[in-house]
Protein backbone atom coordinates (compact mmCIF):
# COMPACT_ATOMS: atom_id res chain seq x y z
CA UNK A 1 0.00 0.00 0.00
CA UNK A 2 1.31 3.48 -0.86
CA UNK A 3 0.80 6.54 1.23
CA UNK A 4 -0.62 9.54 -0.61
CA UNK A 5 0.28 13.12 0.31
CA UNK A 6 -2.99 14.94 0.98
CA UNK A 7 -3.13 18.68 1.58
CA UNK A 8 -5.96 21.06 2.28
CA UNK A 9 -9.30 19.60 3.25
CA UNK A 10 -8.93 15.98 2.22
CA UNK A 11 -7.30 17.19 -0.96
CA UNK A 12 -9.88 19.92 -1.57
CA UNK A 13 -9.50 23.71 -1.35
CA UNK A 14 -12.31 24.13 1.14
CA UNK A 15 -14.18 21.81 3.48
CA UNK A 16 -17.05 19.87 1.93
CA UNK A 17 -19.97 22.25 1.45
CA UNK A 18 -17.89 25.42 1.89
CA UNK A 19 -16.56 25.94 -1.62
CA UNK A 20 -17.11 29.66 -2.34
CA UNK A 21 -17.73 28.85 -6.00
CA UNK A 22 -21.13 27.31 -5.36
CA UNK A 23 -23.16 27.39 -8.54
CA UNK A 24 -26.49 29.14 -8.51
CA UNK A 25 -29.28 28.82 -10.99
CA UNK A 26 -28.70 31.74 -13.34
CA UNK A 27 -31.56 32.79 -15.56
CA UNK A 28 -30.64 33.89 -19.05
CA UNK A 29 -27.57 33.86 -21.22
CA UNK A 30 -25.77 36.85 -19.72
CA UNK A 31 -26.32 35.62 -16.16
CA UNK A 32 -24.98 32.19 -17.11
CA UNK A 33 -21.88 33.63 -18.78
CA UNK A 34 -21.26 35.88 -15.77
CA UNK A 35 -21.54 32.96 -13.37
CA UNK A 36 -18.99 30.93 -15.32
CA UNK A 37 -16.67 33.92 -15.54
CA UNK A 38 -16.98 34.58 -11.78
CA UNK A 39 -16.37 30.88 -11.07
CA UNK A 40 -13.12 30.80 -13.03
CA UNK A 41 -11.90 34.13 -11.65
CA UNK A 42 -12.42 32.80 -8.13
CA UNK A 43 -10.78 29.49 -9.04
CA UNK A 44 -7.61 31.32 -10.11
CA UNK A 45 -7.64 33.29 -6.87
CA UNK A 46 -8.08 30.09 -4.83
CA UNK A 47 -5.19 28.42 -6.65
CA UNK A 48 -2.96 31.33 -5.56
CA UNK A 49 -4.19 31.41 -1.96
CA UNK A 50 -1.84 30.91 0.97
CA UNK A 51 1.38 31.17 -1.03
CA UNK A 52 4.33 33.49 -0.48
CA UNK A 53 5.39 35.90 -3.24
CA UNK A 54 8.31 33.59 -3.98
CA UNK A 55 5.99 30.62 -4.39
CA UNK A 56 3.60 32.63 -6.55
CA UNK A 57 6.50 33.57 -8.83
CA UNK A 58 7.90 30.02 -9.01
CA UNK A 59 8.32 28.84 -12.56
CA UNK A 60 7.44 25.25 -11.95
CA UNK A 61 7.74 23.90 -15.49
CA UNK A 62 11.09 25.04 -16.96
CA UNK A 63 11.86 26.41 -19.48
CA UNK A 64 8.44 28.05 -19.41
CA UNK A 65 8.22 31.47 -17.75
CA UNK A 66 4.69 30.69 -16.58
CA UNK A 67 3.95 31.11 -12.88
CA UNK A 68 0.83 31.68 -10.82
CA UNK A 69 1.81 35.32 -10.37
CA UNK A 70 2.45 35.59 -14.10
CA UNK A 71 -1.03 34.18 -14.73
CA UNK A 72 -2.58 36.83 -12.47
CA UNK A 73 -0.68 39.56 -14.32
CA UNK A 74 -1.62 37.99 -17.66
CA UNK A 75 -5.31 37.87 -16.76
CA UNK A 76 -5.21 41.52 -15.67
CA UNK A 77 -3.90 42.28 -19.14
CA UNK A 78 -6.50 40.02 -20.80
CA UNK A 79 -9.35 41.64 -18.83
CA UNK A 80 -8.11 45.05 -19.97
CA UNK A 81 -7.69 44.10 -23.62
CA UNK A 82 -11.11 42.52 -24.02
CA UNK A 83 -13.21 44.75 -21.78
CA UNK A 84 -11.52 48.16 -22.10
CA UNK A 85 -10.12 48.05 -25.60
CA UNK A 86 -12.69 45.86 -27.32
CA UNK A 87 -16.03 46.03 -25.49
CA UNK A 88 -15.72 49.63 -24.27
CA UNK A 89 -13.97 50.76 -27.45
CA UNK A 90 -11.01 52.38 -25.67
CA UNK A 91 -8.54 50.95 -28.16
CA UNK A 92 -5.71 53.33 -27.27
CA UNK A 93 -5.75 52.48 -23.54
CA UNK A 94 -2.48 50.65 -22.90
CA UNK A 95 -2.93 47.37 -21.03
CA UNK A 96 -1.07 46.63 -17.82
CA UNK A 97 2.00 44.37 -17.98
CA UNK A 98 2.58 45.01 -21.63
CA UNK A 99 5.45 46.56 -23.48
CA UNK A 100 6.09 47.01 -27.19
CA UNK A 101 8.62 44.40 -28.27
CA UNK A 102 8.39 42.35 -25.04
CA UNK A 103 5.65 39.81 -25.66
CA UNK A 104 5.80 38.09 -22.26
CA UNK A 105 6.37 41.00 -19.89
CA UNK A 106 3.38 39.84 -17.82
CA UNK A 107 5.20 36.57 -17.10
CA UNK A 108 8.79 37.83 -17.25
CA UNK A 109 8.11 40.57 -14.68
CA UNK A 110 6.47 38.22 -12.16
CA UNK A 111 9.16 38.43 -9.50
CA UNK A 112 8.89 36.90 -6.03
CA UNK A 113 8.55 40.25 -4.30
CA UNK A 114 5.69 41.27 -2.00
CA UNK A 115 5.20 44.62 -3.78
CA UNK A 116 5.09 42.96 -7.21
CA UNK A 117 2.54 40.41 -5.98
CA UNK A 118 0.39 43.07 -4.28
CA UNK A 119 0.42 45.19 -7.43
CA UNK A 120 -0.56 42.22 -9.61
CA UNK A 121 -3.52 41.23 -7.45
CA UNK A 122 -4.69 44.84 -7.05
CA UNK A 123 -4.45 45.45 -10.80
CA UNK A 124 -6.25 42.20 -11.63
CA UNK A 125 -9.04 42.88 -9.11
CA UNK A 126 -9.35 46.44 -10.46
CA UNK A 127 -9.74 45.16 -14.02
CA UNK A 128 -12.35 42.63 -12.85
CA UNK A 129 -14.30 45.35 -11.00
CA UNK A 130 -14.26 47.57 -14.10
CA UNK A 131 -15.43 44.67 -16.28
CA UNK A 132 -18.21 43.78 -13.85
CA UNK A 133 -19.44 47.37 -13.78
CA UNK A 134 -19.69 47.26 -17.57
CA UNK A 135 -21.52 43.93 -17.43
CA UNK A 136 -23.93 45.38 -14.86
CA UNK A 137 -25.26 47.57 -17.68
CA UNK A 138 -26.66 44.40 -19.34
CA UNK A 139 -25.04 44.76 -22.75
CA UNK A 140 -26.66 43.43 -25.91
CA UNK A 141 -24.84 40.13 -26.47
CA UNK A 142 -25.45 40.30 -30.20
CA UNK A 143 -23.98 43.78 -30.59
CA UNK A 144 -20.97 44.02 -32.90
CA UNK A 145 -17.66 45.33 -31.56
CA UNK A 146 -14.14 45.60 -32.94
CA UNK A 147 -11.19 43.70 -31.54
CA UNK A 148 -8.00 45.60 -30.91
CA UNK A 149 -6.89 44.39 -34.34
CA UNK A 150 -9.97 45.87 -36.00
CA UNK A 151 -11.83 42.61 -36.62
CA UNK A 152 -15.61 42.46 -36.08
CA UNK A 153 -17.00 40.16 -33.41
CA UNK A 154 -19.93 40.13 -31.03
CA UNK A 155 -20.13 40.92 -27.33
CA UNK A 156 -21.23 37.29 -26.83
CA UNK A 157 -18.12 35.95 -28.56
CA UNK A 158 -15.84 38.14 -26.44
CA UNK A 159 -17.50 37.00 -23.22
CA UNK A 160 -17.32 33.33 -24.20
CA UNK A 161 -13.67 33.88 -25.10
CA UNK A 162 -13.08 35.28 -21.61
CA UNK A 163 -14.59 32.14 -20.05
CA UNK A 164 -12.38 30.05 -22.34
CA UNK A 165 -9.29 32.08 -21.44
CA UNK A 166 -9.86 31.64 -17.72
CA UNK A 167 -10.70 27.94 -18.03
CA UNK A 168 -7.49 27.27 -19.95
CA UNK A 169 -5.35 29.20 -17.51
CA UNK A 170 -7.03 27.64 -14.47
CA UNK A 171 -5.81 24.32 -15.88
CA UNK A 172 -2.30 25.75 -15.96
CA UNK A 173 -2.80 27.02 -12.39
CA UNK A 174 -3.79 23.51 -11.26
CA UNK A 175 -0.50 22.10 -12.50
CA UNK A 176 1.59 25.00 -11.21
CA UNK A 177 0.06 24.78 -7.74
CA UNK A 178 0.57 21.03 -7.59
CA UNK A 179 4.27 21.54 -8.42
CA UNK A 180 4.60 24.09 -5.62
CA UNK A 181 3.03 22.25 -2.69
CA UNK A 182 1.17 19.22 -4.01
CA UNK A 183 -2.25 20.77 -3.58
CA UNK A 184 -4.91 19.59 -5.98
CA UNK A 185 -8.67 19.30 -5.97
CA UNK A 186 -11.88 21.26 -6.41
Amino acid sequence: MTSEHVVGHNGMWAPQGEDPRVAGKPVGELATIREYLAHYRLTLELKCGGLSPEQLAARSVPPSTMSLLGLVRHMARVEHIWFEQCLKGQRDAAPPYWSEGRKDVDFDGAAGDAAVAADAFATWKGRIAAADRWLDEAPDLGATVLTRHGEETTVRDVLIHMVEEYARHCGHADLLRECIDGRTGQ
